[in-house]
């Protein structure tokens, strides 16, 4: 493998900013190329006449440092007067707050994809404002928003499941209405295919990397790259680190494991999608099981707490392909 690998990180969500930016540091020491970043879109939502995209607003403003490190979502310093107004009328959700400068660039971006932009293109322009330090992609241009099925047969949009509810309802399974038909990002099979590694990032294997994988031809190029494909654990010591993760896998039948999320991503000898899987020093004693499942178990530290670890763990992972490679 080159000593300036040509990177692709899946990601999405808390996770995938935080190992993004440990991925660009990585990189940026080795003086190897600007990483891809292939974001999850599963969860825009539009709201109040203007288009959301969480994920890539997430990886947007933690790569620019202006994001709002304690909340962990919005940016930094934000205030919330638009919002207050929003709730005056009765407009919006009450419960899904909209930062006065987060809405500024909804307002951006719902008026450039009026104009006849596509999300790629609105995701470039955004990308300009800043030095990011990375190549950012939406996984595909087709709305293919996440619906949460819950007992009684209600369907609701993941937002409102998510941060309404807290996860709180049993979800009966997860859908996201056109993406059979949807197609990867300009960009994101040629990425893949030229790529020397592909990183899946410690977000929510769910509702962040799953729909990723989805997408029609995402899973075919990644079977069919030279890269090797390693991916990171979101779940240390048999918990998740954020968020409620384990409600989703709960709700697809997999346990709350390192070793149970790698066999959902699956063997690439065998169908899946990796060659080798990052699990935490708390779960070393896991590492067999995922050797057996055919998935090079590699136990590194996975606590994400400031960017030198994640830029450590960044370089665990590009370890891990170069093993596998050889």
């Amino acid at each position: 493998m080159t000593s300036s690998p040509r990177v692709v990180v899946l990601a999405g969500g808390v996770g995938g900013s935080k190992f993004t930016l440990g991925v660009r540091e990585a990189l940026a020491r080795l003086g190897a190329p600007e990483a891809t970043v292939v974001v999850n879109t599963g969860d825009d939502l539009w709201l109040s006449g203007v288009r959301l995209q969480p994920d890539v607003d997430s990886i947007l403003y933690a790569l620019a440092g202006v994001n709002d490190t304690e909340r962990g979502w919005g940016r930094a310093g934000d205030t919330e007067r638009v919002n207050h107004e929003l709730q005056q009328w009765d407009a919006g959700w009450p419960w899904f707050t909209l930062g006065d400068l987060d809405l500024g660039t909804h307002l951006a971006r719902t008026g450039w994809l009026r104009e006849g932009l596509t999300p790629t293109q609105v995701v470039e322009r955004l990308s300009h404002r800043w030095p990011l330090g990375v190549r950012m992609l939406p996984m595909t241009d087709t709305e293919v928003d996440t619906h949460v099925r819950v007992s009684g047969g209600e369907v609701m949009h993941f937002q409102e499941w998510w941060t309404r509810h807290r996860a709180q309802l049993a979800p009966l399974g997860f859908d996201n209405p056109g993406i059979r038909s949807a197609r990867p990002a300009p960009g994101v099979v040629e990425a893949i295919a030229d790529a020397d590694v592909v990183l899946l990032a410690p977000s929510n294997p769910v509702v962040s990397i799953g729909p990723i994988l989805a997408v029609p031809g995402i899973r075919e190029a990644l079977a069919a790259t030279a890269a090797r494909v390693v991916g990171v654990s979101p779940i240390i010591g048999g918990s998740v680190v954020r968020g409620m993760a384990d409600v989703c896998l709960t709700a697809i039948g997999v346990a709350t494991s390192a070793a149970a999320v790698a066999g959902l991503y699956g063997a690439r000898r065998d169908g899946g999608v990796l060659d080798a899987w990052l699990i935490a020093q708390e779960d070393a004693h896991l590492a067999p099981d995922v050797d057996a499942q055919g998935v090079r178990a590699v136990v590194a530290p996975l606590w994400m707490r400031d960017v030198a670890a994640s830029a450590a763990m960044a370089d665990a992972a590009l370890a891990a392909a170069e093993a596998t490679a050889r």
